[in-house]
């Protein structure tokens, strides 16, 4: 389970990168070729199209991001806004640059440093970075903002995956000069999910969250040392609340009573879900010791349930653990 909400099902981007695509095409390094095997991302003589490209990882600018639309209808790709500056975009960085690696031509990364390129940097809304966003079939998809673990940029990655192939975009990149050697060793069958899971999955994938948070406490019911099953437990939890949140009356009703548990949880929600990752810590923290012991109880569960979200072994996660424990003992 990723920390990202579920992909929308159709292409609705959050940007519209359409000036880019009109700008005239621009030569020279990280130019993909033309796809080949006919149309983008649909078969030909069986066959899923391929296009050439100097590496799976590439520096974008904007005067070439044309192209990268363009070879967006063939791969999905993914784009990482970052700078030299910024020390989480250099923790992200590299497991960005090993799972595109691993995935052999189903993705291509596209690396957008942020001082050097003031268009993409606008288009993509890139108020946060690191923050990695999806461009499937010539639309943007926004991902996450903050450097998550690589289990959780996987299952991003995933569902990108899977919006590409509902869309048609199902091709290969292939670096030029290297063999392809597609086909050689068949990636083996995903093994199935446990039925409550799998539920919960399918329940998410149509929206509805209070069926999805049911299967997952039917799941830990019968087994509670299922980690998965409490990790997506939390994960849906914060989705569920965050529908029909409104982002500027949650933060006035915050700012207007510091003291206001119920307020201070939901704009915490907010920065948890935008990648604000210790900004959520802290606000729930600073809250606590003016509660009452009902109030207290609220706000450790929040905390243990974006642990699990973020993962245990997040240094973020081990410095607000500690901190909670001297605020408890």
């Amino acid at each position: 389970m990723t920390n990202v909400p579920p992909l929308p099902a159709g292409l609705r981007g959050a940007v519209d990168l359409s000036s880019l695509v009109e700008r005239p095409s621009a030569g020279g390094a990280g130019r993909p070729a033309p796809a080949t095997g006919g149309a983008p991302g649909a078969p030909d003589g069986g066959a899923a199209a391929t296009v050439g490209v100097p590496s799976l990882v590439i520096d974008a600018t904007d005067e070439t991001f044309a192209q990268f639309l363009e070879l967006s209808n063939t791969v999905p790709v993914i784009v990482d806004l970052w700078a030299e500056w910024c020390g989480p975009c250099k923790q992200l960085s590299p497991v960005l640059d090993k799972l595109v690696t691993e995935y052999a031509g189903r993705l291509v990364l596209a690396k957008v440093d942020v001082d050097a390129n003031p268009q993409l940097t606008q288009a993509f809304q890139a108020q946060s970075i690191p923050a990695v966003a999806a461009v499937v079939g010539g639309r943007p998809v926004q991902l996450f903002v903050g450097a998550l673990p690589e289990a959780q940029v996987r299952d991003a990655f995933e569902q990108v995956l899977e919006l590409a192939a509902q869309n048609g975009v199902t091709g290969r990149a292939v670096v030029d000069g290297a063999p392809d050697v597609e086909g050689e060793a068949p990636e083996p069958e995903p093994e199935p999910l446990p039925p409550h899971h799998q539920d919960a999955y399918d329940a998410i994938d149509r929206g509805d969250y209070d069926a999805a948070i049911a299967a997952y406490r039917t799941a830990i019911a019968q087994d509670p040392r299922d980690q998965l099953a409490v990790a997506g437990l939390a994960q849906v939890s914060l989705i569920a609340r965050l529908q029909g949140v409104t982002l500027a009356e949650v933060r006035e009703a915050a700012a207007a009573d510091p003291a206001d548990l119920d307020a201070q949880l939901a704009v915490a929600d907010l920065d948890v879900s935008g990648g604000h990752v210790d900004d959520a810590f802290d606000r729930v923290l600073t809250v606590f010791p003016t509660q009452d012991a009902a109030g207290r109880d609220r706000a450790r569960a929040r905390l243990l349930e974006y642990f699990e979200i973020i993962g245990a072994d997040d240094p973020r996660v081990v410095a607000a653990r500690r901190r909670l424990t001297m605020l408890l003992y």
